[in-house]
């Protein structure tokens, strides 16, 4: 018997999934932002400032793409906040 106010734990893993399926570069992006990013931020620390501002510039760029690809997949498979019903 459930106790009341639970939820299914497979309901959950089914929709994380599935934006997973649907979205397969999204983490591959977030993770080469916060890779690039860490390179910046360390090539700071050492003192190398030209190198850390061009890998803040590829980060921005990244960045970019990434939200492109969610935008785009999202308009892609129908979920348009703007899209009038």
């Amino acid at each position: 018997m459930e106790k009341m106010g639970e939820v299914e734990p497979s309901l959950e893993v089914f929709f994380e999934e599935k934006k997973r399926k649907k979205n397969p570069l999204v983490p591959v992006g977030a993770f080469l932002t916060a890779g690039v990013l860490t390179a910046g931020l360390i090539s700071f620390r050492q003192g190398n400032s030209q190198l850390g501002q061009k890998l803040m510039r590829a980060r921005v760029v990244v960045q970019g793409a990434t939200v492109a690809l969610m935008v785009g997949t999202a308009y892609y498979y129908g979920e348009n906040p703007w899209k009038r019903s």
